[in-house]
């Protein structure tokens, strides 16, 4: 494994990409390549340690939180959410999803633990960004980017959210993002304690995930990459300084995008549903849920994080961002060979910040992506599928 370094460079080189850092571990094997700058400026270089904000990968890592939970009996898959989240106990569904946020009707059920770690709760992202329900997202809830310091506290979000119609009945649609956030609160609540606290002591500390979190304490800002995107003359613009809007604890801990973290973090979550990585030859993928000897989430609950469970039709419409696949619990699926890099059962997800993590049971291959270029819209862009395809050939 030698080309993953040549590969990030000659995309750094092109730029406006600053820098980035990718790992490819095939069981016991790693390569990491640490190419270009953590600044525009170029006064950083990058290293295999730098911190990112990896957005929309802290998914997987609070469905598993969710798991957890599930695990310890605390809650259930068919739970209705309302026992710990009173605000989504009487939702409202707009009578068409084009209709306007005052023509609604009751859900027709509960929305379930289950619809959430789904993304079928009826909340989220639909292809079509311009329908009412979904401007509502926006405006009253900050969903998008991450701006962390700029979102209401858990309870005050609960009640905006109250106040927002569903744009699907429970369990009919897949939409993206906005469940992950509802689970954060659903963890916090239903644990008894802040969600940092929670993902600290439940995972980051038995892992070793030393470097991910929701802040970046001052002792390690000198390793946190600036945040920029592509402007409109085709340059880099600064969208975050390392001493910015991660430099303190959020009042809102996102759990659609919140979180900060590097290579080898993400690595070791990734392996947490590997079993290490280690693949028997004969009886199939080694069950995951364990690390250094001590058992973290149930193998059923990794087998039900890494499954898809949307429906033909259900793929189909979210294809703006799924392109084809299916949905696990906090993450894509593969079900299709569409591209060289798809194999059934590729569990993952990428990050709007211009981050990608994932893991295939089948074979024990991880890859990670880490960059600080805001990705342009929902479609991966070259650099992505580029180290995707040369994973696919570990």
């Amino acid at each position: 494994m030698t080309e993953l370094r040549d590969i990030l460079a000659r995309h750094v080189g092109r730029g406006p990409l600053p820098g980035a850092v990718g790992l490819l571990a095939v069981r016991d094997r790693v390569e990491v390549a640490a190419v270009g700058s953590a600044d525009i400026g170029g006064t950083v270089p990058m290293a295999r340690d730098s911190i990112f904000r990896i957005a929309s990968l802290t998914k997987p890592v609070v469905a598993a939180a969710v798991m957890i939970l599930v695990d310890d009996g605390r809650i259930a898959l068919a739970d209705p959410v309302a026992h710990w989240l009173p605000e989504l106990a009487s939702p409202s569904v707009v009578r068409t999803p084009a209709g306007p946020v005052a023509d609604v009707v009751p859900a027709a059920r509960p929305i379930t633990v289950f619809d959430l770690l789904t993304s079928r709760a009826g909340v989220g992202f639909p292809a079509d960004f311009s329908l009412p329900a979904v401007g509502l997202l926006f405006s009253e809830l900050r969903q998008g980017p991450p701006q962390p310091q700029l979102v209401a506290p858990p309870d005050e979000w609960m009640a905006a959210l109250a106040g927002i119609p569903l744009l699907h009945q429970p369990g009919e649609a897949w939409l993206y993002n906005t469940c992950s956030d509802i689970q954060g609160v659903l963890v916090a609540r239903a644990s008894g304690r802040p969600l940092p606290e929670f993902l600290a002591e439940r995972l980051f500390e038995p892992l070793g995930m030393a470097d991910t979190g929701f802040e970046v304490p001052a002792g390690k800002l000198g390793r946190f990459t600036g945040y920029y995107r592509t402007g409109p003359a085709g340059g880099a613009e600064l969208v975050d300084t390392p001493d910015g809007q991660w430099s303190s604890r959020p009042a809102f801990p996102s759990g659609a995008g919140g979180l900060v973290s590097t290579v080898d973090d993400w690595l070791a979550f990734a392996r947490l549903l590997l079993a290490d990585g280690v693949v028997p030859s004969a009886s199939g993928p080694a069950p995951g849920g364990a690390a250094g000897g001590r058992r973290l989430l149930s193998e059923e609950s990794v087998r039900q994080m890494t499954t898809d469970h949307l429906t033909e039709r259900q793929r189909a419409a979210g294809e703006l961002f799924l392109e084809g696949q299916g949905w696990g619990f906090g993450g894509s699926v593969d079900v299709e060979a569409i591209d060289p890099w798809n194999v059934p059962g590729r569990y993952g997800w990428v990050g709007g910040t211009g981050t990608a993590a994932h893991l295939t049971p089948s074979t024990g291959v991880v890859s990670i992506l880490l960059t600080q270029l805001e990705m342009a819209g929902p479609t991966p862009p070259a650099l992505m599928r580029d180290v995707w395809r040369y994973a696919a050939g570990a």
